[in-house]
């Protein structure tokens, strides 16, 4: 198992439901393929340059373990997401 983390910044037109909802998917796909770690919830942040027309985004980083294929599929998962307007998946053991 590799230790990765993933970053993604979520849509600040988002109620706190919708929100709330965005981030148990994300955990959920984790657990299911691997060791769910911590989630830290940055909140709303100024981005460094507009994203689909937006200044702000809601920040979002959570840690897990996984094999070195699910990372491919995490991906793939987070760019169907709406809520989702960027992300971005760091190997935490690479060097």
């Amino acid at each position: 198992m590799t230790n990765y983390e993933v970053m993604f910044i979520l849509d600040p037109t988002l109620s706190e439901e919708e929100k709330k909802a965005a981030i148990e998917k994300v955990q959920g796909v984790i657990s299911e393929h691997g060791e769910l770690g911590d989630t830290d919830v940055w909140g709303l942040r100024k981005l460094a340059y507009p994203i689909q027309k937006k200044n702000e985004g809601y920040y979002v980083v959570t840690e897990f373990k996984a094999d070195t294929e699910f990372p491919k599929e995490l991906d793939r998962r987070i760019k169907i997401s709406d809520k989702i307007i960027r992300h971005m998946i760091v190997n935490k053991d690479a060097k």
